[in-house]
């Protein structure tokens, strides 16, 4: 069930103060046409073998091919030494850690080789991180946009330290746009990386735009305790 402790983003967007380890939430955003599949086969990498092969995309094409050609330096805040780990960006799937983030300001709006998309078709997919842990051992988390260059990734020893490195003030930050705010831009938009397939079991609720799209979600056998119609977590 899709409880208001999963919702804490889209609730009290001004909460500042650190979550636990086991509070804290997981997003991604897809189409509602993808929905069918990540019910069958889970939330998929684009290289799995159970990916789907009739994908809706909704993000922006450009920075999503960049990702595949990007290398990062994992040096857990160290900074740079001849044992850090390196991973391509690409191989991962990001998620998260709030709602309401820039790019589904683009996402609705158009732009930046990104369609526009209603908010009705816009699905959140809402996942527990200690769940997620349980079939994602060996992940890595940011404390901002991926392909910032300011941004540091932690591998999975931090796990115990991630509420501590990530900016919950900027996750949940209501207003980022501005110079003034480009630090806090980029800290919002804190990444958790996943390198295997999430099985649909692992996704704890769906939160949607509208009446009409949570009907689409309830033909799919999608339990109505688990669909929530938040319209502020939409722009």
């Amino acid at each position: 069930m899709l409880t208001s402790s999963g919702l804490h983003s889209c609730q009290n967007l001004s909460r500042t103060r650190v979550m636990k380890l086991d509070e804290v939430h997981l997003y991604r955003m897809v189409h509602v046409s993808n929905i069918r599949h990540i019910l069958q086969h889970g939330i998929t990498h684009v290289d799995s073998p159970n990916k789907n092969t009739n994908y809706v995309p909704i993000g922006d094409r450009s920075l999503i091919n960049k990702r595949t050609s990007i290398t990062i330096a994992v040096d857990n805040g160290q900074g740079y030494n001849d044992d850090h780990n390196e991973i391509v960006l690409g191989d991962y799937i990001p998620f998260y850690f709030g709602i309401k983030m820039p790019m589904l300001f683009v996402m609705q709006n158009g732009g930046n080789f990104v369609d526009k998309t209603p908010p009705e078709d816009i699905i959140y997919l809402v996942l527990r991180l200690n769940k997620v842990l349980e079939v994602c051992p060996e992940f890595y988390f940011t404390d901002g946009h991926g392909t910032d260059r300011l941004t540091t990734f932690y591998d999975w020893t931090m796990r115990d330290h991630l509420p501590d490195i990530v900016d919950w003030q900027s996750v949940k930050a209501g207003y980022w746009a501005g110079n003034e705010n480009l630090d806090l831009k980029r800290k919002k938009q804190a990444e958790f990386l996943a390198k295997p397939d999430i099985p649909p079991d692992c996704i704890r609720g769906f939160i949607c735009y509208a009446e009409s799209t949570k009907d689409k979600l309830l033909s799919l056998g999608i339990a109505d305790k688990r669909v929530k119609i938040i319209k502020k977590c939409y722009y």
